[in-house]
């Protein structure tokens, strides 16, 4: 590996003017070990301990040491979010912007897989590939179904509740050395060889030589790809003698079973970081085999957090369920409060906090990064048990709240305009707008679209033109009528299908009526009633993974078992001081998602919760110096 770059990357000096160049804080003792390193190993983060910005820095000093023309850096992440910020990092110095092109790749795992294994399989096929993405899929699947050469398999899903995610939810899977028809998430309800089995096969198998995939289908296709044709995995590692995995407590049992299968047994380089107690996505702790597992044991830590403070810190100790960690908060002095209610009360809840947050936090901070009221359900289920999710206390919510995770384009396209109109800054309202794009849009590769700032600003290119086209939505947002809407949308559809073959999905460009969502008012608490109070943002903890606020309010949500609460359980754990690890799954599951919303806040922390359930609990909190109020006693 040391012939790729020049044996100087880490020096003393180099780092230390890297650093200087780049306004960095100093390095900490843990952090010079792991940017210093060359060899394979994992490294746990605590939350808001400078992972991202660590591993710009290491890829900013390798890519200025880099001296081989055919062989690179592969940066692997889970989300394209994860891979945006990372790009975006490398991108703002010369020698950095080097590994944007070949022979290095920055990537989702999903579009490292699409672009090096599976289009390459399919390719061989001689298929066309036309869409790689679950919606589209399910589109042409179902309409595939009407046909009558499928009408045992249609009868048979017509019988079933909700049985048509059995032929939306066709997926490939690689068994016993061929691809299979399976169900996306559990197994098919009848037999490969009855009636409906084989008709669901060549359903599957159908629309396999149009060219239409879900994503799921890609990781067999490559693990066929790779079994029958061993050189491709050499071929993958020559090219890439480093590899870096960001997140990698996301990453899912098929991934890492993959990436094992092309890298394990090399002499590749892997790098991995992540948090493992941030893995909250189902199955990205039950990996394939000891080589997957994350982190492995003796990898360092970086346990110090710049986000937060003491207080947050030893909160998010006690809710660490996967792994023990003690984060030691070394970000600004911040405060931890719990609201408790009871059904008279709900309320109250989000309108007391935006005012302790405009208490709290400076007004600037404030400013730059909204308050956010974070649950993780975003509606009730059929249970009686009160409340349940975020629409419990904000009747009006809907998950339109957050710029990129608006059901409609027009939506986002609103929000941005507001800001972009009443704000000091414009370049962060087109930003908003344009991470919404980048959300909405499918892509052959699944790498998406490249941030801002890397758009061509000529408008003789295609990044100046969608750049005019950014401009006009935050112009005209409050203007559009449905007409006027799929014109824009039509032409923006042209420019980013030019721009990286990226597609908008139908669904994002449906044209809605202007609406309003936000908490209601509600009577103000007479501690803090003369403070103007600072709108918050809602949106689910899942929503919020990576992100940091100046203040976050978590809501008490039934978990998914639909059994416990999951701020109440947090609390009791901190209270009673019990081991994590000795909890159910469930409540093991459910505090973890509290745990990932606690640690995004830089100045306040506040947990709500019912008060017959919870208060014993927090009055157990105030020798800690919580702050707890009781809006039962207004």
């Amino acid at each position: 590996m040391n012939r790729t770059y020049l044996s100087d990357a880490f020096a003393t000096d180099k780092v230390e003017a890297m650093v200087k160049l780049l306004g960095l804080d100093p390095l900490d003792a843990e952090q010079w070990d792991f940017l210093q390193s060359k060899s394979t190993q994992d490294l746990q983060a605590a939350p808001g301990s400078g992972k991202t910005t660590l591993i710009g820095l290491k890829l900013a000093l390798m890519a200025d040491a880099w001296t081989s023309p055919t062989r690179g850096v592969c940066v692997l992440s889970h989300t394209n979010t994860a891979k945006n910020e990372i790009a975006d990092r490398v991108g703002l110095l010369a020698a950095g912007r080097s590994l944007l092109r070949y022979p290095h790749f920055i990537g989702t795992i999903q579009s490292f897989v699409h672009t090096f294994l599976a289009l390459p399989a399919v390719r061989d096929r001689r298929v066309e590939v036309r869409s790689i993405d679950d919606a589209a899929f399910e589109t042409a699947a179902l309409r595939l179904l009407q046909r009558p050469e499928y009408s045992t398999l249609r009868n048979y899903v017509e019988r079933q509740h909700q049985g048509t995610g059995i032929v939306a939810g066709a997926t490939f899977s690689y068994r016993d050395g061929e691809l299979a028809v399976t169900g996306a998430a559990r197994d098919l309800p009848f037999g490969a060889q009855s009636s409906s089995g084989k008709q669901l096969d060549h359903l599957k198998r159908t629309l396999a030589r149009r060219g239409v995939f879900r994503f799921q289908d890609m990781y067999a296709i490559a693990q066929e790809y790779l079994t029958r044709h061993p050189g491709i995995a050499a071929a993958v590692t020559t090219r890439f003698p480093f590899v870096l995995l960001d997140e990698t407590q996301d990453t899912s049992a098929t991934q890492h079973e993959l990436l094992d299968l092309v890298f394990a047994s090399s002499c590749t380089v892997v790098q991995r970081v992540g948090d493992t107690n941030q893995g909250i996505y189902s199955d990205a702790a039950s990996v394939g085999g000891p080589a997957s597992l994350f982190p492995l044991p003796g990898a360092p830590e970086l346990p110090v957090s710049r986000r937060f403070g003491p207080q947050i810190a030893a909160v998010a100790s006690r809710l660490a369920v996967r792994r023990p960690q003690q984060v030691r908060g070394a970000g600004p002095d911040g405060q931890v409060a719990v609201l408790l209610f009871d059904e008279t009360t709900v309320s109250d809840v989000v309108p007391t906090f935006e005012r302790m947050a405009a208490v709290t936090v400076p007004e600037d901070i404030l400013v730059r990064r909204p308050p956010r009221v974070l649950g993780a359900r975003q509606n009730p289920k059929t249970s009686p048990v009160y409340p349940q999710s975020i629409s419990c206390y904000l009747p009006g919510y809907t998950p339109t709240s957050t710029p990129t995770a608006h059901r409609t384009l027009i939506g986002a396209a609103r929000a941005a305009s507001a800001r972009w109109k009443t704000g000091p800054d414009s370049h962060e309202a087109a930003t908003e707008l344009w991470n919404a794009v980048r959300a909405s849009v499918s892509s052959p590769t699944g790498d998406g679209l490249p941030a801002l700032g890397r758009l061509e600003r000529s408008i003789a290119t295609t990044g100046g033109r969608v750049r005019i086209l950014l401009r006009e939505l935050l112009l005209n947002a409050d203007e559009f009528d449905a007409a006027s809407w799929g014109e824009a949308t039509e032409q923006l559809t042209t420019q980013l299908k030019l721009l990286g073959g990226c597609q908008l999905r139908q669904a994002v460009m449906e044209f809605t009526p202007a609406a309003t969502v936000g908490a209601a008012p509600g009577p103000a608490p007479a501690a803090v009633a003369a403070v103007p109070a600072a709108r918050a943002v809602p949106g689910t903890i899942q929503s919020a993974k990576g992100e940091t606020h100046a203040a976050t309010l978590i809501l008490e949500c039934l978990e998914k078992t639909g059994k416990k609460f999951d701020v109440t359980e947090a609390m009791r754990m901190i209270a009673e001081g019990s081991d994590p690890l000795r909890e159910l799954k469930s409540v093991q599951a459910a505090v973890q998602l509290v745990f990932v919303g606690a640690t995004r806040p830089t100045h306040l922390l506040v947990l709500a919760a019912h008060r017959d359930r919870c208060k014993e609990y927090a009055d157990a909190m105030t020798g800690a110096g919580w702050d707890i109020r009781d809006l039962t006693e207004r």
